[in-house]
C-alpha cells in the first residue's frame, strides 16, 4: 500500500518543483497536494488499524501523517494565501526526523537504500526551510530543481521497483544511490542559477514558494 503512494508522491513532488520554479500557478497545483496528502493520512490509518501494535508496522506508517499533513498544509497556502513560514519550520522539524529515522533505517530495518533517501530527503527539507522559514529567496529554484530531480529519484524510481518486485537494498545500491542523489543536488544547484523564466499568467496568479514533500517508503 505504502509503496502505491509512494509513487504519487513522486507525481506531487514534480508538480511542486514546477511550481517553485514559476513554471506551474500555485492554484494549478494545490489539487494534486490535496489528494495526495489525503492519502498519506487515509493511507497510515488503515495501516495502524491492521497493525494490532505491531512496532514494525507502526513504525513504518509514523512517517506518513508528517508528510500527508505536509502536502495538505502546501495546498492550504495555495488557496488561502496563509504564508508559508509555519510550513518552514515544520519543515525543518521533518528534516531532523528525517535523519532519524534514516539512521534507523540502518539500524533497525536494515535498509540502506531507503536510509540514503531519507538523508536526501533531509537535505530536500533543510532547503525548504531555508527558503520558507528563513526567506532565502535565492535558494527558492535550487530547492524547485531538487524536489523535481530528486522526488523522481527517491520517490518514483523506487516505487516502481517496489511494485514490480525488482527492488533490492544492499550496500552497493545505497552507494549507488548516495551518489546519484548528490549528482541531483549538484545538478540543482547549478540549474537554479539560471534566469527564471516568465509564464504567461504569472502575474495574476503568482506560484507561493511552498514546496511538496518525499512520504515515508515502504519497507519490503
Amino acid at each position: 500500500m505504502a509503496s502505491v503512494g509512494l509513487l504519487y508522491v513522486g507525481a506531487v513532488l514534480l508538480i511542486n518543483g514546477l511550481m517553485l520554479l514559476g513554471l506551474i500557478p500555485g492554484k494549478s497545483a494545490a489539487p494534486l497536494n490535496f489528494f495526495v496528502g489525503g492519502m498519506q493520512v487515509i493511507f497510515p490509518t488503515v495501516i495502524l488499524i491492521q497493525a494490532e501494535g505491531d512496532p514494525a508496522v507502526t513504525f513504518a506508517a509514523a512517517g506518513l501523517y508528517l508528510f500527508g499533513f505536509t502536502y495538505l498544509y502546501v495546498g492550504l497556502t495555495q488557496v488561502t494565501g496563509v504564508g508559508p513560514e509555519g510550513l518552514g519550520w515544520f519543515s525543518l522539524f521533518v528534516a531532523v526526523s528525517a535523519v532519524v529515522i534514516g539512521t534507523l533505517q540502518f539500524t533497525l530495518v536494515s535498509d540502506p537504500v531507503f536510509g540514503v533517501i531519507w538523508y536526501l530527503w533531509a537535505v530536500l527539507w533543510l532547503l525548504f526551510f531555508l527558503v520558507l522559514a528563513l526567506g532565502r529567496e535565492p535558494l527558492t529554484r535550487v530547492t524547485g530543481w531538487f524536489a523535481a530531480i530528486g522526488g523522481q529519484l527517491t520517490a518514483t524510481l523506487p516505487a516502481f521497483l517496489l511494485l514490480t518486485g525488482a527492488y533490492v537494498s544492499n550496500a552497493g545500491t545505497a552507494a549507488a544511490m548516495a551518489l546519484a542523489g548528490t549528482a541531483a543536488l549538484a545538478l540543482s544547484f547549478y540549474l537554479g542559477r539560471q534566469p527564471a523564466p516568465q509564464i504567461k499568467g504569472q502575474d495574476e496568479d503568482p506560484a507561493r514558494p511552498v514546496p511538496g514533500f518525499a512520504v515515508s517508503p515502504a519497507v519490503p
